[in-house]
């Protein structure tokens, strides 16, 4: 769809090599999106909700990365966006899966985005349900690496507490798990796209 009049004339350009101003975003957003991932994770003091939190976060974490995507205009950003979140986790003690995880979902919504000639609201809307699916990475050490990543946990959060958690992160839960980040990104998107309808307009994503 062409983009005409003053969404035209008002739309960030598109393609080209990332510049100053597209790091400034990718840095502000990847703050907005971790308070977001924060604020939900802190639900995660309740077992069942902590397991949960893959169907939470994109939620409300579609607000500020549809916003994000007014202004993501040139490949790398989506990406870039997704290794940091997944180094924060990292840093945050959610194990280095996320790292891989965000880089890996990061660069496939990316490409999504960019087939979209950054102005299709859908693609933007399944972006954001497959940027969701790096949330998985803070759960793989619970199966991958629980020799070493559960002492760790009891001991901050006590036996009976993991011993719940464990419950509901079965291995045959993990695509679920999976399935779940990747459904309620796109609830996400049009969420955040319906919240920021005079933002897309603005921007020409149509």
């Amino acid at each position: 769809m062409k983009i005409t009049g003053n969404a035209s004339a008002s739309a960030p350009k598109t393609g080209g090599r990332l510049a100053g101003k597209d790091f400034i975003n990718i840095g502000i957003f990847t703050a907005i999106y971790f308070v977001v991932v924060f604020a939900v994770a802190c639900l995660g003091f309740i077992p069942i909700l902590m397991a949960a939190i893959c169907g939470i976060v994109p939620l409300f974490a579609g607000i500020p990365y549809m916003l994000f995507l007014t202004r993501a205009r040139k490949f790398g950003m989506i990406t870039i966006l997704g290794l940091l979140i997944g180094i924060i986790m990292f840093i945050t003690g959610m194990g280095y899966f996320s790292i891989a995880t965000g880089l890996v979902f990061g660069l496939i919504a990316d490409l999504v985005w960019k087939s979209g000639g950054y102005a299709s609201a859908s693609r933007a809307i399944l972006s954001h349900g497959i940027f969701s699916c790096w949330i998985i990475g803070n759960f793989l050490p619970f199966l991958l690496t629980a020799n070493t990543y559960l002492p760790t946990v009891r001991a901050q959060y006590g036996d009976a507490y993991v011993d719940e958690l464990m419950t509901y992160l079965q291995p045959e839960l993990y695509p679920v798990l999976l399935a779940a980040c990747f459904v309620t990104g796109v609830v996400g998107g049009f969420i955040g796209r319906a919240i920021l309808k005079k933002h897309f307009k603005r921007a020409g994503i149509a």
